[in-house]
C-alpha cells in the first residue's frame, strides 16, 4: 500500500471540492493507495465527504494564506495580505521541518498539492516526487500584490515540483521539473436523481427559474441582503449556508450538505465570482454562467479564458447592485454559451496514477 500526502489550499471551499473529485477517482482507479489529506479550513467538509472511506486519513494543518479581502468587498486588502504572507514565509522553515518529519513517519511515497507550496517543498527535501495540480499558483496570484522577496520565495518553492498538471484557465510558467500536462474542467460527479429532488423541493410548482448565487464561503459582503436581485419575479435562489440573506424565495443549502455540485446542476443560471470550483461544476453540468468581474490576476485569467471560449457572460459589481434577473437574461446567457466541456476527473486521476505507479 502506497501512502499519498494530498495538500489542499486553505483558501475557501473550491480547492477542497475539486480535490474531493480527484481523490474519489484516484481511490476508484487504484486499490493500492491510501491518502492523507493535509488541510485545515474545510477539514470538516472533507471528513464528511469521505466518512465511509477507510483509505483516507486527515491531518489538520494550515497549508497557505490565500487571499485577504477588504471588508464588504471582493477586492484584496494589499497591506493585510502582505503582512500575512510575510509571516507565512518567515515561519515556513519551521513548518517545513514538521512536514519532513510527518512524511518520514507516515512513509509517504508521493505528494500531490492543490496548490500549497508546503508539501512540494517537503517532498523536494526528501527526494520524493510531487505533483502540483491547479489553474494557478500563489506566486502568479500574488504578483503585483505582495513584496518581491516573498514572491521570490514562493517562486523557488514551486520550481521544486516534479510534475505540473495545469487546469483550464491557467496562465502559468512550466513549473514541473520532469513533466507538464494540461487539462480542462472537472468536478465531483452529479447525481441526476438528487438534482431532480432539489428542483422539486425548491420549485415544486415548476413555474420559477432557479438561480445559484455563489460568492464563495470566504466572501463577506454585509450589504447582500439589500440587493434588489432577491425581488426578481419568478425566481428562486440557492445560496450557501453562511450567506446572511433571508427572503421567502431564497433557499440555503443545508450546513451539513457536502454534495453541493448537485445544487449547481439544478440551477437554470449560476451567478458567481470567478472561483474555479463553482465555474467548473457549472461548465461540466452545462449550466449558463454570469460572472462578477474582479481585478485579481487569477480571476482575470479565468474570465479571459471563459469569455474566449464562450462559456460565460460578465457583470460588474455596480451592475450586480442593481440587477434583477429576468427570463430574457437567462435566455441570453444560455444562447451565448455554446460550449460544454466533458468532466475530466477520471482522465486526470488516470494520469496521476501513472505517476504514482512509475515510482
Amino acid at each position: 500500500m502506497k501512502t499519498i500526502a494530498y495538500y489542499i489550499s486553505d483558501y475557501g471551499y473550491g480547492h477542497a471540492t475539486r480535490s474531493t473529485a480527484i481523490i474519489r477517482q484516484l481511490l476508484k482507479k487504484n486499490e493500492e493507495i491510501e491518502i492523507i489529506i493535509c488541510h485545515s479550513f474545510a477539514i470538516e467538509f472533507l471528513r464528511q465527504s469521505f466518512k465511509y472511506e477507510r483509505r483516507v486519513r486527515f491531518r489538520e494543518i494550515l497549508t497557505d494564506v490565500g487571499y485577504v479581502l477588504k471588508e464588504n468587498s471582493l477586492e484584496p486588502d494589499d497591506d493585510l495580505l502582505n503582512h500575512q504572507v510575510a509571516s507565512y514565509v518567515s515561519s515556513f522553515h519551521t513548518k517545513l521541518m514538521y512536514e519532513v518529519h510527518f512524511m518520514k513517519v507516515a512513509n509517504v511515497s508521493f505528494v500531490i498539492s492543490d496548490i500549497s507550496p508546503l508539501g512540494i517543498a517537503g517532498a523536494y527535501l526528501l527526494n520524493l516526487p510531487s505533483l502540483g495540480i491547479s489553474n494557478f499558483t500563489w506566486f502568479t496570484a500574488y504578483e503585483g500584490l505582495i513584496g518581491e522577496l516573498s514572491l521570490e520565495f514562493l517562486e523557488k518553492r514551486y520550481e521544486q515540483m516534479t510534475y505540473q498538471f495545469s487546469l483550464a484557465c491557467s496562465d502559468e510558467p512550466h513549473w514541473g521539473m520532469k513533466e507538464n500536462q494540461s487539462f480542462g474542467f472537472y468536478s465531483r460527479e452529479v447525481n441526476d436523481s438528487e438534482v431532480q429532488r432539489i428542483r422539486k423541493e425548491i420549485n415544486p410548482a415548476g413555474d420559477s427559474h432557479i438561480i445559484y448565487f455563489g460568492l464563495g464561503m470566504k466572501v463577506d459582503i454585509g450589504t447582500l441582503s439589500d440587493l434588489p436581485i432577491w425581488q426578481s419575479p419568478n425566481c428562486k435562489f440557492i445560496v450557501s449556508s453562511n450567506v446572511d440573506v433571508t427572503h421567502p424565495n431564497v433557499y440555503k443549502i443545508p450546513q451539513d450538505e457536502t454534495e453541493t455540485q448537485n445544487y449547481v446542476a439544478a440551477a437554470n443560471l449560476v451567478l458567481t465570482k470567478a472561483g474555479w470550483g463553482t465555474i467548473s461544476e457549472a461548465v461540466c453540468a452545462g449550466v449558463p454562467l454570469l460572472i462578477t468581474n474582479r481585478s485579481m490576476k487569477e480571476d482575470r485569467h479565468t474570465i479571459d479564458y471563459l469569455v474566449r471560449h464562450q462559456l460565460c457572460d460578465l457583470i460588474e459589481w455596480k451592475g450586480l447592485e442593481i440587477l434583477v434577473v429576468t427570463p430574457s437574461l437567462i435566455e441570453t446567457c444560455r444562447r451565448q454559451q455554446i460550449n460544454r466541456y466533458k468532466n475530466e476527473a477520471v482522465h486526470i486521476a488516470e494520469e496521476i496514477n501513472k505517476k504514482i505507479n512509475s515510482k
